[in-house]
């Protein structure tokens, strides 16, 4: 007779094999959702101005709104985080991104010649007129500006960039009962208009500096009344703090001193 083979015993405790396999997994699939969600966040970044685009071009939402959502989508609770995670590329665009939106905002301002906006070498100036903001002489803004001023200031409370006010005057001397000199006044323009966004509450103080260049950096000729009229300013230079080099770059808008700005 054949010899019997005997039966090896049956353990009862095999399906720990299998549960400990499946523990181990569940633990790597967990372990790389947090990988991509901790490495894709400049990619989220890149996905909603993607998005931002194909809206503008389809024109499937209206601007105002859908720039706001996307806006929110990309900005992180820390706004100079949200800074350090674009490209210089990605800066460029969203300072245009700004530019766009202040067009539409101020575009009665811009019609009437009291407000430009363009790329310029350090970023994006917002020029403010003397005649839609100030009386002759005067460094204290007019009431009637206000609005506006707090128009941009919202617009520039919400994104991570820094704030230069920069007061700049005609080549023609002033000597009045509050002023000395075109320094004194052309300070003392941006020393108002940073002190009104400190009031507002609308910009951090730690974003804002101010200084005045008096006549020496003129955007026309002093040889005319219509030249000296658009050097008597107020420049607004929103500053990434990345070194962009904007002059030359595609993305620098054409220059020219108060020309209207058009929504591409």
């Amino acid at each position: 007779m054949r010899a019997r083979v005997p039966r090896s015993r049956v353990g009862h405790d095999r399906w720990l094999v299998s549960y400990a396999d499946f523990i181990t997994l569940l633990f790597g699939f967990f372990v790389v959702l947090y990988a991509f969600a901790r490495a894709d966040q400049k990619r989220q970044v890149q996905v909603a101005q993607a998005i931002d685009t194909a809206f503008r071009t389809m024109g499937v939402f209206s601007k105002s709104n859908q720039t706001a959502g996307v806006q929110n989508a990309a900005l992180p609770a820390n706004a100079a985080a949200h800074e350090e995670l674009l490209t210089p590329t990605q800066v460029k665009y969203d300072l245009d991104r700004i530019r766009q939106d202040l067009a539409l905002t101020l575009a009665k301002q811009i019609a009437a010649h009291t407000v430009s906006l363009e790329m310029g070498r350090d970023g994006l100036v917002i020029s403010l007129r003397e005649a839609g903001f100030f009386d002759s002489g005067s460094a204290t803004p007019k009431a009637e500006a206000l609005p506006t001023l707090r128009q941009i200031a919202d617009r520039l409370g919400a994104t991570p960039y820094d704030l230069r006010i920069e007061g700049h005057t005609d080549n023609v001397p002033i000597h009045n009962a509050e002023f000395d000199s075109n320094w004194e006044l052309s300070g003392a323009r941006a020393t108002h208009i940073a002190r009104l966004f400190l009031e507002m509450k609308a910009i951090p103080p730690d974003r804002l500096s101010a200084a005045g260049y008096a006549e020496f950096h003129p955007v026309a000729s002093n040889d005319t009344a219509a030249g000296r009229a658009e050097n008597r300013r107020v420049d607004l230079v929103v500053l990434p703090r990345t070194e962009l080099n904007f002059a030359g770059s595609s993305a620098a808008v054409p220059s020219g001193p108060w020309r209207k700005v058009t929504d591409e």
